[in-house]
């Protein structure tokens, strides 16, 4: 069962069904988590303990760090066991921390890390062994989302933030199926805060959700999977395709990859606000931002809130100096690669976006001490500079992330500029496959991005939307229009693989 298969649309329409049928709070909590379990199972049953058993361990482990300490102590021992507390405290956080990032480790990164470094530490057979477990262990759907929402909830509750005692509370949020599989990453105490107010949604809010599924249905059944095939017909013939098909390729994988995952994004928003649940918003436009640092902060945002508040500002933030600054970013970005995905080609994206961010951070210092600077990059002309390098390097930097072996990467980047396609390839690929010229294949691209543009006009700028009545009318011809001009082949949304 995926989303937007008749078999989810009948599965969403009998759990909202039951789910306000009853007034319990407590049954509707167990009704969300029965059907969250059956949602899960439809896809890999197996890891349905594993993820019973993590998200237990983290409720328990959550607790014992928001345990109070024990005030029944003599005065002259307060200090001593207000540190012994602490300590214990710390030391609960890193076992929590450790256990998730272990089950991350051990399902993701063991074959990635035999390869990589299995020779140097002498081992022989360590290829042999990697695909082994590539072909015998699949990692769980949505671990890495899973895991980091685990790591949010216990470095809040450490930091002072209350432990749930509700045990089925928790269990509802863990494994709430609209966000489970790829977010948007949602923190506890927001979303235990919606409970002790759910209440039916308003016909407004009922229209929005809808409106907010059909719009995730045409971006991806109607515009990202057949961006797809384009992407992969020309990928993967890449040795006999000429620069401009590499370019027209990595252009159209950019705008794919932001079709496919804010179009999965608004189907899990959508259902979660017909539940009565509001969830973080995870895209605001980024290919209309003028800097890589405002890009972090609009692109899959719930993945930058994390990065900033449980790893950049551990680390230091910007409070220790500019030199130290660009290292955080560095760090912070090259996990951020590799929370992605087990390939070099992951690492390079995440360290290339932390060179930009560097990159940004020098200028924007620059730019502090010398006010030509400044009033250039305000300038229009500065602005659409600013526009076109931060969207060239992010487009660039999506080879690497479409291709994360290093050699088929290195192979699109050596013939980017002046090389030729095969004799035969614009026949095999565009007549054949596509049916349609490059030219034309262009052309509809810069169309895609102009009805962007005109939406980004709209939303920001005019700070317009649609009445409830349009998107009311709209909703059922989206939909139609999504399912009737789907691809034969739908391929799974390409953060399942993240």
């Amino acid at each position: 069962m995926t989303f937007l298969s008749i078999t989810y649309g009948l599965f969403l329409l009998s759990t909202l069904g039951i789910f306000w049928t009853v007034e319990s709070r407590s049954l509707r909590l167990g009704i969300l988590l029965m059907a969250s379990l059956v949602f899960y199972s439809s896809l890999q049953i197996q890891y349905v303990p594993l993820l019973l058993v993590m998200t237990l361990i983290t409720f328990y482990v959550g607790q014992a760090i928001g345990a109070p300490m024990d005030w029944r102590v003599e005065e002259h021992e307060w200090q001593f066991a207000q540190q012994d507390w602490n300590r214990r405290r710390l030391t609960l956080l890193w076992i929590g921390i450790g256990l998730n990032l272990l089950l991350l480790l051990g399902f993701k990164y063991v074959p990635f890390l035999l390869e990589s470094f299995g020779g140097i530490a002498g081992l022989t057979d360590t290829p042999e062994q990697a695909d082994w477990i590539r072909a015998h262990v699949l990692a769980p759907l949505g671990i890495s989302f899973f895991s980091f929402e685990c790591i949010a909830y216990l470095v809040d509750v450490y930091r002072g933030a209350p432990a749930t005692h509700d045990l089925l509370k928790f269990f509802s949020y863990k494994l709430f199926f609209p966000k489970l599989l790829s977010g948007p990453i949602t923190r506890f105490h927001p979303f235990a805060a919606q409970l002790q107010t759910l209440r039916f949604p308003a016909s407004s809010q009922i229209i929005e959700g809808l409106w907010l599924i059909a719009c995730g249905a045409v971006k991806k059944l109607l515009l990202a999977d057949h961006l797809g095939t384009v992407v992969r017909l020309i990928f993967d013939n890449a040795e006999r395709a000429g620069s401009g098909d590499l370019w027209l390729a990595t252009f159209a994988y950019g705008l794919q990859l932001y079709l496919d995952f804010s179009g999965y994004v608004d189907v899990a928003r959508g259902g979660a606000i017909l539940l009565g649940f509001e969830l973080p918003q995870n895209f605001d436009f980024p290919y209309f931002c003028t800097s890589i640092a405002d890009f972090w902060r609009r692109w899959h945002m719930t993945l930058g809130e994390w990065l900033r508040n449980y790893l950049y500002f551990p680390l230091g933030g910007s409070r220790r100096g500019l030199l130290r600054t660009c290292l955080n970013l560095l760090i912070v970005m090259l996990i951020a690669g590799i929370w992605h995905g087990a390939a070099w080609g992951f690492v390079v994206w995440g360290g290339l976006h932390g060179l930009a961010l560097v990159i940004h951070r020098l200028t924007a210092a620059l730019s502090d001490r010398w006010q030509v600077l400044q009033n250039w990059w305000s300038s229009l002309p500065g602005t659409l500079m600013a526009w076109a390098l931060t969207q060239l390097m992010v487009f660039t930097t999506w080879i690497v992330f479409r291709l994360p072996d290093l050699s088929d990467s290195a192979l699109v980047f050596q013939r980017l500029f002046g090389h030729q396609a095969d004799i035969q390839f614009a026949q095999k690929v565009y007549v054949e496959s596509l049916q349609i010229e490059r030219f034309h294949l262009t052309g509809w691209l810069w169309l895609l991005v102009a009805g962007m543009g005109l939406a980004y006009s709209l939303n920001r700028g005019l700070k317009l939307q649609l009445a409830w009545t349009i998107k009311l009318m709209l909703v059922p011809l989206c939909l139609f229009a999504a399912w009737l001009l789907a691809p034969n082949e739908t391929p799974p949304y390409i953060y399942f693989d993240f």
